[in-house]
């Protein structure tokens, strides 16, 4: 095992993935659930699936009901996400992924951000509060 970086439980659960950045906010109800990819027109994931990913986002975007529905469509299909790393988790997202049981951590080491690109392979563990290069 490779380096590790301190972050915060929202939602447990331990996964392995490939990082996958996104610079806007996400709303899981514009994800094709389908296929896992981001339909939302002006995002920066637009035409690239999350299914699968360790998705680092800035915050959830959308309606508790929209977030909720569209995270359990994913799951329903087998597209979600991997994992989640957020920087601001509201309580919306926070709830929604606790009841869906989808690994979720915020609060990540500042390090981590500058180490890490897309399609590093890391393991999060939200249980324990730690993301570790593999």
């Amino acid at each position: 095992m490779g380096q590790s970086y301190s972050c915060h439980k929202i939602s447990g659960g331990k996964v392995q993935g490939e990082i996958l950045f996104s610079q806007d906010g996400l709303c899981f109800y514009l994800v094709d659930p389908k296929t896992g990819v981001v339909i939302e027109k002006e995002h920066c994931l637009y035409g690239k699936s999350i299914a699968g990913k360790i998705i680092v986002f800035p915050y959830g975007k959308g309606s508790s009901v929209v977030q909720a529905d569209g995270m359990y469509q994913m799951k329903m299909t087998g597209m979600s996400p991997a994992g989640m790393i957020v920087e601001n988790a509201d309580t919306t997202l926070a709830a929604s992924a606790i009841i869906l049981e989808a690994p979720m951590v915020n609060k990540a080491a500042t390090e981590f951000y500058r180490d890490v690109s897309d399609g590093t392979r890391v393991e999060l563990d939200a249980e324990n509060g730690v993301i570790t290069l593999l």
